[in-house]
């Protein structure tokens, strides 16, 4: 069928047509945008105590871990307690540790310490919100406006990471207090928006808690294996490209930008995916969605490849915008088909391995960028990594053809 064109502009919002995800969708930007002012915040400060950039690496960690160890119990606490109140109560526990923050600032540091306990706290109350908001998007809004959800709520992301660290730096620069007053008074907002959104019907887990039931998510994962290859195919990928830990040194030796360019390279990746977004959630796809995400994964690895010979600055930007377009596109088939080739009742423990696995390859990503630069140089890392992308996408449509033959994103249930 041939769409109207006059009814086209209104598809392009149709997700927004439901109140309930309209809320959502601002609670998640302001989570996010008040995440990104913490972390930029704890970042000069811990750095201003201490001097060590090594204590720089331990803020991503202590926030990560929690992610990976609590992983059987955040999927399994929002398929059972209900999403949205799981979001809503992560939100204002994390609203809390960015008060805390505040007050530790207020009154006066002389060690990193308390901080560190206070992003422990942080990192367990993120290791929630993430299944819980991943999954309740599936219960906002019906099955043929989910794709156009997942358009929207990627640029969501997208734009609170680029303006986010921005609003922090600026925040920070004038006080540090007012940097954590403001990351505490939007994350406050973010769960009250969480908690108007109508409760939504959900399939909970009714058996009882076993071993069993804390290993469903893995063990539908494994079984699924249009699921199994979408979410390997991205950790693999991602983990043999992670040219973005290493802008710093492209931004000062090989492309001499300084730190501006240094910025302008941070933010072209994510210039380059909130158009793609903007162009999906108007455009979605329709046909061959497997094949065009190995095509699009083989793409953004070339464009990491580009990048990582190119010692033209335009050239250079323009290779890092087209990386984060490419990546949009197969990160919007990819988490469609996870939610949507789910079962609601075990969603949450899809999400807590899926969001697990994302973390870990960009946190590994980012140390095999760093250690393959230090024994190889900077260049060949980065594009060893790209062409790795390259042949993990080819690999994985050989592996998984069920994948490879997905045409529609919506499960012919």
């Amino acid at each position: 069928m041939t769409a109207d064109p006059a009814s086209a502009p209104d598809r392009r919002f149709a997700a927004f047509s439901h109140s309930a995800f309209l809320r959502f969708w601002a609670a998640r930007f302001l989570a996010t945008f008040s995440t990104q002012i913490v972390s930029v915040g704890v970042g000069w400060q811990i750095y201003d105590l201490t001097r060590d950039p090594f204590d720089l690496g331990l803020v991503g960690v202590i926030q990560f871990a929690p992610a990976l160890l609590l992983v059987l119990v955040t999927g399994a606490v929002a398929d059972r307690f209900g999403r949205r109140l799981i979001m809503g109560l992560a939100a204002l526990m994390e609203a809390a540790c960015a008060a805390a923050l505040l007050a530790l600032t207020f009154h006066g540091l002389a060690s990193p310490m308390p901080i560190f306990m206070v992003l422990a706290v942080f990192g367990i109350a993120r290791a929630f919100f993430g299944p819980a908001s991943a999954s309740l998007v599936a219960n906002l809004v019906p099955a043929e406006d989910f794709a156009n959800a997942v358009a929207w709520n990627s640029s969501a992301w997208q734009t609170a990471t680029i303006v986010g660290p921005v609003a922090g730096g600026l925040l920070y620069g004038l006080s540090a207090e007012l940097a954590y007053g403001v990351a505490t008074a939007l994350m406050l907002a973010s769960a009250i928006l969480v908690f108007s959104i109508p409760k939504p019907e959900q399939r909970s887990e009714t058996e009882k808690p076993s071993v069993e039931t804390l290993f469903a998510g893995f063990r539908y994962i494994w079984s699924e294996k249009v699921v199994l290859g979408a979410i390997s195919l991205d950790l693999f990928a991602v983990l043999l490209s992670g040219a973005v830990a290493l802008l710093p040194v492209y931004a000062r030796d090989i492309l001499e930008l300084g730190p501006w360019g240094l910025g302008l390279l941070r933010a072209a990746p994510g210039i380059g995916a909130i158009v793609v977004a903007v162009w999906l959630a108007g455009h979605p796809i329709r046909d061959h969605a497997g094949l065009v995400m190995f095509v699009f994964v083989a793409l953004f690895g070339l464009c990491t490849a580009v990048f990582g010979i190119s010692t033209v600055p335009w050239l250079s930007i323009a290779a890092l915008a087209l990386l984060g377009a490419t990546d949009m596109v197969s990160v919007y088939i990819r988490e469609t088909l996870i939610q949507l080739w789910t079962p609601d009742r075990v969603r949450g423990r899809v999400n807590a391995v899926n969001g697990v696995f994302v973390g870990a390859s960009n946190e590994l990503g980012e140390f095999r960028a760093g250690t393959m630069a230090a024994l190889i140089g900077t260049v060949p890392a980065v594009v060893f990594g790209g062409v790795g992308a390259v042949a993990v996408a080819g690999i994985w449509a050989w592996a998984f053809p069920e994948l490879r033959r997905v045409k529609r994103l919506e499960r012919r249930m």
